[in-house]
């Protein structure tokens, strides 16, 4: 008999996920009705060979010694759980057992005011299982999302209160997954401001290894995206297993190696302790986990493709964005006027198409002339720009872009959801802001976050920014966030800003579909697949500096696509670290991201870099549609080698663009070869249109180049012919 072709079947109380390279599969046991993992890895079909009962000895019974899909807590389970409920007489004992399921083809997108992924019947299909603790009364809800040629299976958890009392969830993970015995490597995403995706592997030894942020964000410090993979795993070669949450606010993930030597991953937020009245519900963030039998780089590819076409909602995900100059390293708070249309104007010489004004445009009782006053009041500085903003966008976007039949267009900055002690809007509403009874309120860059929990603040967000845009031909909003959450008033207020905030997105969003929204904080500090759903691009780091930029931009692409990076070319020396690299190694590392742009003063620029800037717009533009919606492949990683490189393949095959780097001088020398990847064996390329090679050569043998100095780039134009 043929396999199903079906992605999710039901047979004898074993459930199946089934993706082209993928079976996810886990059954009802019997005597307890608790749900029991069996394979999650490489496609398999038919039944499967019965696992022998395991030998109780010594302190832990049954419970620690299987593999559980919703593992409870307090009932002889002794790993991380997945969830624990404080009901009403004050204990965490939950005993959940299955009850009924159902299978919905298709998806809409998030739950209970999460972002969340989406697609078409043919695309996906969600599998919903329901459990319910008969002593309480409580329910949970497990819901599967198999994207079957993504090779992706979407977690997230439900837990609904059917008792007649409050219970108060402290923990709900999004997803809890077993794996058998074996010997496992983790990988994750570490770094700090101006260091973001700095990527650390290391072995998964017995007890807990975990990592994610208590920042209130998803952080700097650690990005909530983890890999699981074999020891001998690499880039291209061995089974690999990537987790990412599509959640922007403080989160955990755990790779626990128990007693018995199974490995448990979960991931999901922290901080929760949240409070459900009868009859009340509470969704836990969507977890996309992805498979793959080509290492890591299989991972990345499945993730990038899901998230740009089941993510990401903006009509800008895969197209038009404009070569952008952005005035913050040029001018900093230095801005008003005159010095914004010079800026225009030197701006659309060089050919750029959107100019962004940064900081220091607003204020009017507090001008925001430094960092110290005026985040809250979003209106003009009068003194700055006395006739408004509405003069000034006419006036830019009336100039016309050298050597285009286009017209500059405008982008601005904002940061709504902080506020200065010196605002007006801190003045009328300091209630407004994050604090705990009567402790000091930290401020951090001399700012106070919002609270964005309360109707109130989020309904002034929202009336401020949509005054802001309705008032003159903006079509770019760079939204900043340049702090961590402090003095919360609960435990729950993280993920109740969370929620306030993701409803600020969807409206405003929704509200201004025509304008490319751009999520920054301090750089990468919420650059996750939550924020994508609303924001196609993120500002990948406030670190310019190129070779830094090789190493973030590498690591963010474990998890993200490149279309979703914003990356700069900035002046030298570079403002962060003090290095001096070449105009086109700065241009070609920012043509890795999906926004590629300059961040600095054109005024302040040599004549020979003035004239190099448009062939380099003109190549960026050029490559962009292949690195927006293309397939990339990590060639060689900065980690590893002196020549990192990346090769990014279009959608249907025909078009390749290499980037490839040396970092260090590499003096009578010969250069390695650099092997090429997703060509089609047998097709023939040109490359920078020379030659008639084919994809195997490429692959097998690969292209060899040279440089003479430290910093030396190439961009390499693939083509298939035939």
């Amino acid at each position: 008999m043929a396999a199903s072709t079906e992605p999710i079947t039901f047979d004898k109380e074993t459930f199946t996920l089934t993706g082209r390279n993928l079976t996810y599969k886990f059954h009802v046991d019997a005597s307890t009705s608790d749900l029991r993992t069996d394979h999650f890895g490489a496609r398999i079909t038919g039944p499967i060979p019965n696992d022998p009962n395991p030998i109780i000895d010594g302190w832990t019974g049954m419970p620690d010694r299987v593999r559980r899909e919703f593992p409870d807590a307090g009932r002889g389970d002794f790993r991380v759980p997945a969830f624990r409920i404080r009901q009403a007489e004050g204990h965490t004992v939950s005993e959940f057992k299955y009850m009924d399921f159902d299978v919905v083809k298709g998806k809409e997108g998030g739950l209970n005011g999460l972002p969340g992924t989406f697609g078409e019947e043919t695309d996906v299909s969600t599998l919903v299982v329901r459990l319910v603790d008969e002593l309480s009364g409580i329910e949970a809800e497990l819901r599967y999302s198999v994207f079957p040629g993504l090779d992706g299976v979407v977690r997230s958890s439900r837990v609904i209160n059917r008792s007649s009392q409050a219970v108060t969830v402290e923990e709900l993970k999004s997803l809890s997954v077993d794996f058998p015995v074996d010997e496992f490597e983790m990988i994750g995403l570490r770094g700090d401001w101006a260091r973001e995706a700095h990527r650390v592997r290391r072995k998964v030894d017995y007890g807990v290894q975990s990592f994610g942020s208590t920042t209130g964000f998803s952080s700097h410090l650690h990005n909530p995206f983890g890999a699981l993979v074999h020891p001998s795993t690499t880039e291209s070669q061995g089974e690999a297993w990537g987790f990412s949450l599509v959640y922007s606010g403080s989160w955990t993930i755990n790779v626990e190696k128990g007693s018995q030597g199974l490995t448990r991953v979960s991931a999901g937020p922290n901080q929760l302790s949240w409070e459900l009245k009868p009859g009340e519900s509470l969704t836990s963030p969507e977890c996309v986990s992805v498979y793959s039998a080509n290492g890591l780089g299989g991972v990345s590819r499945s993730l990038h493709r899901l998230y740009r076409n089941h993510l990401m909602r903006s009509k800008f995900a895969t197209s038009d964005r404009p070569v952008l100059l952005n005035s913050w390293e040029g001018l900093y708070f230095d801005i008003d006027q005159e010095r914004m249309v010079n800026l225009a104007e030197e701006s659309a010489a060089l050919g750029v198409k959107l100019l962004v004004m940064d900081d220091g445009w607003f204020g009017k009782e507090y001008p925001r002339t430094s960092d110290a006053a005026g985040l809250g009041d979003w209106v003009p500085n009068p003194e700055r720009f006395p006739e408004g903003l509405a003069p000034l966008v006419e006036k830019v976007t009336s100039l016309k872009v050298a050597d285009y039949s286009t017209t500059l267009r405008f982008g601005i900055w904002v940061e709504p959801e902080m506020v200065n002690p010196q605002s007006a809007l801190y003045n009328e509403h300091p209630d407004w802001v994050l604090h705990a009874g009567k402790y000091p309120r930290t401020e951090q860059r001399n700012q106070l976050v919002l609270n964005l929990a309360l109707p109130e603040v989020q309904e002034f967000i929202i009336a401020a920014m949509s005054t802001l845009l309705e008032s003159a031909d903006i079509t770019y909003v760079k939204w900043d966030h340049n702090r961590g959450l402090a003095e919360m008033p609960s435990q729950s207020a993280n993920h109740a800003y969370m929620l306030g905030m993701y409803r600020v997105f969807d409206v405003l969003t929704t509200r201004f579909r025509d304008v490319l929204w751009e999520g920054c904080a301090s750089g990468g500090g919420r650059f996750d697949a939550g924020i994508l759903q609303y924001f196609p691009q993120v500002w990948t780091s406030d670190d310019s500096d190129a070779v830094e930029r090789i190493f973030i931009q590498f690591g963010s692409s474990l998890a993200y696509p490149a279309s979703a990076m914003g990356c700069h070319v900035s002046s030298v020396p570079n403002h962060q670290t003090g290095r001096t690299t070449p105009l086109s190694f700065r241009a070609h590392v920012a043509m890795m991201g999906g926004s590629f742009g300059l961040e600095l003063n054109p005024a302040d620029m040599s004549d020979d870099d003035k004239r190099a800037i448009p062939a380099l717009i003109d190549l960026a533009e050029r490559v962009n549609p292949i690195v927006l919606k293309g397939d990339m492949y990590r060639l060689a990683l900065p980690e590893e080698s002196n020549w990192p490189a990346a090769l990014f393949i279009s959608e249907n095959g025909a078009q390749g663009v290499l980037f490839y780097f040396q970092l260090s001088p590499n003096v009578n020398h010969t250069m390695p070869r650099i092997k090429l990847q997703g060509l089609e064996p047998e097709a023939t390329y040109l490359v920078d249109g020379d030659g008639q090679f084919s994809g195997l050569t490429l692959m097998n043998l690969g292209l060899q180049y040279s440089f003479r100095t430290e910093y030396g780039s190439r961009v390499v134009l693939i083509q298939r012919i035939v």
